[in-house]
């Protein structure tokens, strides 16, 4: 049984090559089981990358009796497969001019609902 879902939209950008670009948009065609499992251990239920030109857009939804941010942060660099993931997918992307330094994603603030 699952928890209460949340909803996360992020932000992070790619580097202006079209080929990297390229490479990128191929690696997500196919994640690797490894990162699959991790962010479903985590709690992510589901998860889309959106992209207009270089900036990228994930809406990442959540059980939020499970996921944790922190705890997500440290199980990834405790697991292998996730350090070398991410240290791969940092050869296409590069912070938001609004990235906090050490940071990667960031969220971005709801302005606006149509309920």
């Amino acid at each position: 049984m699952s928890g209460e879902r949340a909803r996360y939209a992020l932000a992070l950008d790619l580097v202006n090559d079209e080929a990297l670009i390229a490479a990128y948009e191929k690696a997500h065609e196919a994640i690797w089981p490894e990162v699959r499992s991790h962010l479903l251990s985590q709690g992510v239920l589901g998860m889309e990358i959106y992209r207009l030109g270089t900036r990228m857009f994930m809406l990442m939804e959540v059980d939020s009796t499970v996921y944790s941010e922190e705890k997500m942060a440290r199980a990834s660099l405790e697991n292998e497969a996730i350090v070398r993931w991410e240290t791969l997918m940092w050869a296409y992307q590069t912070p938001t001019p609004w990235t906090p330094v050490g940071q990667k994603w960031v969220r971005m603030d709801k302005i606006f609902e149509l309920a």
